[in-house]
């Protein structure tokens, strides 16, 4: 079984590594890196797509495996290139070319690096493709289910809350507050989390179910110590200063909670 699940995974390395390689010239001559974000999320749905097609487990539970990661990615990329056809390259990914002084050299690192995550994280389409399904319930497929109804509409619906807020001319310099927005600093992030919650529930029974576990863990950490939460609070402080600190000082970080009263600002 390893032999066959470790051609698997190298084979999305090898697939991933490449599509960065492109995604780094497509950024060498366009000198927008926001494309690796929608790179990564493609990637992340071809990798759920293949795990499908290539596992062992029970047809029911792959089929749900594809439909879930295939249109989780779909619309998370189709919102991200849009942000790439038409908006600047992102404030995080300038800070990065200002700091590397355009270093192609670490940008390709860069990249490279992203085809690593997404090998990494779509372990748990692994774990979920080898289920057999033996030990699978409805109840556990229902949960499943509506984890990820709740976590990709909620995402899709801050999304699309941030993009009206950004299209206003009077949105430059003030930070959006609005919808999701005024209960969490990153109700997109919350439920991009949330969502992978539903591969843990997929993977139960799974011989290698505990590789699913990898997701929300690995998602968490990554939103709060490396590309998520602090590259983009500091780039935030960065264009908005003190109406960005207003509002970090009233409003949840991450799980969506009701802003502070200005009597009870620290």
């Amino acid at each position: 079984m390893w032999h066959e699940l470790g051609w698997q995974v190298l084979t999305v390395w090898l697939v991933t590594a490449a599509a960065m390689t492109v995604g780094w010239m497509v950024q060498y001559r366009t000198r927008n890196a926001t494309l690796v974000d929608a790179i990564w999320t493609a990637t992340m749905g071809l990798a759920a797509l293949f795990y499908a097609a290539m596992g062992s487990g029970d047809p029911l539970i792959r089929g749900l495996l594809a439909l879930f990661g295939g249109l989780w990615a779909l619309r998370l990329f189709l919102h991200l290139l849009d942000r790439v056809r038409h908006e600047d390259e992102d404030g995080r990914y300038q800070y990065l070319r200002e700091h590397w002084q355009d270093s192609q050299p670490k940008f390709f690192a860069f990249f490279q690096a992203q085809a690593l995550f997404t090998t990494i994280f779509s372990l748990p389409f692994l774990a979920v493709a080898a289920n057999p399904g033996s030990k699978q319930s409805p109840g556990w497929i229902a949960a499943a289910l509506l984890v990820w109804l709740l976590s990709l509409s909620g995402e899709a619906i801050a999304d699309r809350q941030l993009a009206r807020f950004r299209r206003r001319p009077d949105s430059r310099g003030k930070t959006c507050r609005e919808g999701l927005w005024r209960y969490s600093r990153h109700p997109n992030y919350f439920f991009e989390w949330t969502h992978w919650f539903a591969y843990v529930l997929l993977a139960v029974g799974s011989p290698i179910g505990w590789l699913a576990i990898l997701g929300p863990v690995l998602m968490l950490v990554s939103l709060y110590r490396f590309t998520g939460i602090p590259y983009t609070e500091a780039q935030a402080l960065r264009s908005r200063g003190d109406d960005y600190r207003d509002y970090q000082a009233r409003t949840s970080a991450f799980i969506p909670w009701f802003p502070k009263t200005r009597g009870s600002r620290p």
